[in-house]
């Protein structure tokens, strides 16, 4: 299989994409808030429960909305994890806000609910949680907590869509919430995003922000007789082709689902006997959450075997990247924000983490993906009964060699055989 290629992703058609495109080609808007965005708009809604949805051009852009509809500005405080994409921040800096970094749990790589009060001061005024992979934070407790301190609860959702916690959508318990289309999500319009507005109090806001501040929405709607600047904004809509192709990811959410997640249980089943040697760590998902299948990761027992392992994979052809780097680690990180002490479990699953290639379609690369991880551990286990067997030997050549020195007879210790080379990781 080495020279197949399996990449760590590849956008899907589902269905109508092109059709839909043509359709708003011949309708001549291609602009935003055609009828494609209001459909998209409708799904959402309904699949959420939530009062309001608007598209944007990037899950980015939906948290830079999320950061001027909850007036963070200088100085102020924003409690998130340190293992998240850098847009989790940005969005919080570019209003002169500060992240505060906690660390995460060993379980889920979620933000640790129990260290967050700690990091409250009188300049907090929100929390963004993350919800890595598809699978929730605790959200009753860091609901609890917010409520207890009078902080707003944003949703970086962008890994979320159709995962759940207790039965409810994932994105609707902050009062703000943004999902991700990128290309690497589980429905995709190459890039795009969505802001869902939790507060009914938020969302005469969230339209003038999303027009550059203006009223033209309202406008659009009839409400008024002309729009004109009312507020800070920005251009925050998408193209109406890009909802045109997103409309048709929509129209085949379950059966896309359904596909991903039988991938990421297969590579579950097919790799619990690695856990069961201690040769690896799979994902955990507590009780109450119903993930998305997003992503499929695993933890190597060292940062160096992650690095063989993901060498190895690429020499059968397979990509297997890392995820984040740490962003307390990172220069901007050190800059821009400040972190609750060491993050030690940030920085040691973060270095031992690798994401497996998950895309509709994969089929029986599946299969190969899992037998190149196999076949990696079953070397590293026999180099390993190789060096201590060679260990072995030499303290069995000593010990005989003590003794006969002992007893007066004179005895040359053969010379020691130097064990096979171990897999180096690449270098940094």
């Amino acid at each position: 299989m080495s020279d197949m290629r399996i990449g760590f992703n590849r956008p899907t058609l589902a269905g109508n994409e092109l059709e839909y495109i043509r359709q708003s080609l011949e309708r001549a808007h291609l602009s935003g808030d055609g009828a494609f965005t209001k459909r998209c708009h409708a799904w959402l809604e309904r699949r959420l429960g939530a009062p309001q949805a608007l598209l944007t051009h990037s899950c980015t852009a939906a948290l830079e909305m999320a950061a001027l509809l909850t007036d963070v500005g200088p100085g102020d405080e924003v409690i998130m994890p340190s293992f998240t994409f850098v847009s989790t921040a940005n969005a919080f800096v570019l209003r002169g806000a500060v992240p505060v970094f906690v660390d995460i749990r060993p379980d889920t790589l979620n933000i640790d609910e129990r260290l967050i009060e700690a990091a409250i001061t009188p300049r907090t005024r929100a929390i963004c949680v993350v919800h890595y992979a598809g699978v929730a934070c605790d959200m009753d407790v860091i609901g609890a907590i917010a409520a207890r301190h009078g902080l707003a609860v944003i949703e970086d959702a962008a890994q979320a869509l159709m995962a759940a916690y207790r039965g409810r959508p994932l994105g609707t318990f902050g009062a703000l919430s943004a999902f991700s289309f990128h290309e690497t999500k589980n429905l995709i319009s190459g890039e795009g995003g969505a802001l869902v507005v939790n507060d009914p109090d938020l969302i005469t806001r969230a339209e003038i922000i999303r027009e550059k501040g203006t009223n033209r929405s309202r406008f659009l709607r009839g409400e008024v007789n002309k729009y004109t600047w009312v507020d800070v904004g920005s251009s925050y809509l998408p193209s109406d082709l890009l909802a045109a192709f997103l409309l048709a990811q929509f129209e085949n959410a379950e059966r896309l689902d359904a596909e991903r997640h039988a991938l990421w249980n297969a590579y579950h089943e097919a790799l619990a006997p690695l856990e069961d040697r201690g040769l690896l760590r799979r994902p955990l998902i507590p009780a109450e959450c119903r993930h998305n299948a997003h992503l499929y990761y695993v933890l190597a027992r060292t940062a160096g075997e992650r690095d063989a392992l993901i060498a190895h994979l690429r020499t059968k052809g397979i990509q297997a990247p890392f995820h984040y780097v740490p962003l307390h680690s990172a220069p901007a990180g050190r800059r821009y924000a400040r972190a609750m002490g060491a993050l030690s479990v940030t920085t040691d699953l973060s270095a031992r983490l690798l994401r497996l290639p998950m895309w509709y379609g994969l089929g029986a690369g599946a299969g190969q993906v899992v037998e190149a991880v196999q076949e990696f551990f079953r070397t590293a286990e026999a180099r390993a009964a190789a060096t201590t067997g060679h260990a072995a030997s030499r303290a069995l050549a000593r010990h005989l060699a003590r003794v006969r020195s002992a007893s007066g007879e004179v005895f040359q210790a053969p010379p020691a055989t130097p064990p096979e080379t171990p897999h180096e990781a690449p270098p940094a």
